[in-house]
């Protein structure tokens, strides 16, 4: 079992390299935190409730070397709804179209049933080189870090495979995470750049500035709604008859829930929550977008719309 750690050699290469990884692993197994840390922006949501995730995020990391392109999935689980089967579809579409895949394992979780069940999906996906990435490397101590890895190796003797790579990392404590990008790179084609110098993701805006807005709607009512919303950014349109020197944009979403009663959930005592919600996430696509904005909130009940086919059309799954 060959575990890496940051004195390990490189060795020199002059080609460029450049290719898609992607990082799977349960819900909330570091995946998105990982992306962000790696890019060095925040370019996936991160919370920690599970299918946080639903799109497809491309984080681009740029080396002299190497154009890294980050594809970040939502997390393989046992689906109980339709919306958990077309996110169990973009998974295994992903993993079918990347040069290298990262398995994510938290270090303070046990090996359970869910890892093993995308162990033994991952293991009959032969040609793509593996990487087992553990995660959260800074909530244990180094005995049961140990134990973990062992785990790890263990698990993929058993399903007949071998990892690439085992890396243990902390996206939080930034330990080990240019370490992973140097093993990476080497597991992509020699290829010029795919993307321009500059370019972190190419998601269209209108999705980042979304997900933002929903990660800052789940912030106080996780327990109560953790999959129930949804995020449609209906319009974004420079304010006319600015001065140059003081742009603003104006940005109208709407807020899907499932139900009526949600909705005072989603909006607080006389509007606090929403007003919150407002404030958390302007900040956030202020910073992303590099421009002032006016952000226009509306809360709407889209009913059951995760178990029914034209509703996740129209909020885009």
């Amino acid at each position: 079992m060959s575990v890496r750690t940051q004195s390990s050699e490189q060795p020199a290469e002059t080609v460029h390299r450049a290719g898609f990884a992607c990082f799977v692993g349960r819900p909330n197994a570091g995946k998105s935190t990982l992306t962000n840390a790696l890019v060095g922006q925040k370019v996936a949501i991160t919370s920690n409730r599970p299918q946080t995730t639903r799109h497809t995020v491309r984080g681009i990391v740029h080396r002299p070397d190497a154009q890294l392109i980050l594809v970040d999935t939502p997390g393989l689980h046992k689906p109980r709804t339709l919306l958990g089967e077309r996110l169990n579809d973009i998974v295994r579409t992903t993993w079918a179209e990347v040069d290298v895949i990262g398995f994510c394992l938290p270090a303070d979780q046990k090996i359970g049933p869910g890892d093993r069940f995308i162990a033994k999906e991952l293991a009959g996906i032969r040609k793509t080189p593996k990487i087992a990435i553990v995660t959260k490397t800074d909530l244990v101590d180094s005995k049961a870090l140990a134990e973990q890895l062992i785990a790890i190796d263990q698990m993929s003797k058993e399903l007949g495979f071998e990892w690439a790579e085992i890396v243990p990392v902390s996206a939080v404590g930034s330990q080990q995470v240019d370490l992973l990008a140097d093993l990476l790179v080497p597991l992509l084609p020699e290829s010029p750049a795919l993307y321009p110098e500059g370019d972190l993701t190419d998601e269209p805006e209108q999705v980042m500035v979304a997900e933002l807005i929903r990660e800052a709607a789940l912030e106080g009512v996780r327990d109560e709604l953790p999959h129930s919303i949804a995020v449609v950014v209906e319009e974004m349109l420079p304010r006319e008859d600015r001065p140059a020197d003081r742009p603003l944009l104006d940005i109208h979403a709407n807020v899907y829930i499932e139900r009526p009663s949600q909705k005072g959930i989603i909006i607080g005592p006389k509007g606090k929550r929403l007003k919150e919600v407002g404030i958390r996430s302007r900040k956030q696509i202020e910073a992303l977008l590099g421009t002032p904005v006016f952000l226009d909130l509306h809360v709407k009940v889209a009913k059951d719309w995760q178990r029914d086919p034209k509703q996740l059309r129209k909020l885009g799954f």
